[in-house]
């Protein structure tokens, strides 16, 4: 699960992930580490410069040390002149002691001074690399945007073809339930008179079947008369006829 999630996690941050951003972020962040650097060398002068000031004041009070011990042993005053001379000798030694300290101060100037301008360097190497860097990845995704629209494999020309073949597949579905109507509609499979006779009601219908089966009945007695298979029962109605029937039919 630890790996599904952190590679899940690193999918997303690669596709959110703009090379440019992540140049400038770079940048800046050397450029921070190039302050501090500076920061450090002033520090290390700030310090050195106070331990060259605390110099300077036991210098003086050496001389002074000095100059206090010979007017004491010229006015008589032995024990006075060995206590001069003690704070001198005192003096001397934390003089040498600070002239190490100054000495090792220096040595990380120059350090740090060497570092600082090795990194200035390296910063304006990284500075150059990241404008062509820049400058390449923006030329890149232009042309890839480019293709895109022009091979139609990006993301809104994917959805505008979409769109297009839903447009082509309705259009398609219409066009084949037309001609399937037509089809229909030749066969005879839509009733005439169902469409004729949708609007009536009951008792028009009712008249309707009664006037068709009397056309009927007049037509299957008319083709028995003309076989001559007419019954007797039907003879009367074979004289109800017109005269001019009657002698076409003995004709026959």
């Amino acid at each position: 699960m630890s790996t599904v999630i952190k590679a899940k996690i690193n999918k997303m941050l690669d596709k959110a992930e703009d090379p440019s951003e992540t140049l400038e972020y770079s940048y800046a962040k050397q450029m921070e580490l190039l302050q501090n650097v500076k920061k450090g060398v002033a520090d290390v002068v700030t310090a050195k410069k106070r331990l060259q000031l605390q110099q300077q004041k036991l210098e003086q009070q050496v001389v002074k040390l000095d100059t206090q011990a010979r007017q004491a042993l010229a006015a008589g005053r032995e024990d006075l002149a060995r206590t001069a001379l003690e704070r001198k000798q005192f003096a001397q030694t934390e003089l040498q002691s600070l002239d190490q300290q100054v000495s090792e101060l220096e040595a990380q100037q120059q350090q740090l001074i060497d570092k600082e301008q090795k990194l200035r360097g390296k910063l304006e190497q990284f500075r150059t690399k990241k404008e062509v860097i820049k400058a390449q990845y923006s030329a890149a995704e232009a042309q890839v945007k480019i293709s895109e629209a022009a091979t139609g494999v990006g993301e809104e020309m994917a959805d505008v073809g979409l769109a297009m073949q839903r447009a082509v597949d309705k259009t398609e579905g219409m066009r084949a339930r037309a001609n399937a109507m037509e089809e229909l509609e030749a066969a005879g499979a839509f009733d005439d008179n169902l469409t004729l006779t949708a609007g009536q009601d009951d008792i028009d219908r009712q008249l309707a079947q009664l006037t068709s089966s009397s056309v009927v009945d007049d037509d299957l007695e008319k083709l028995k008369r003309e076989l001559g298979q007419g019954s007797p029962a039907s003879a009367p109605a074979l004289e109800e006829g017109t005269p001019s029937e009657q002698p076409q039919e003995g004709q026959r």
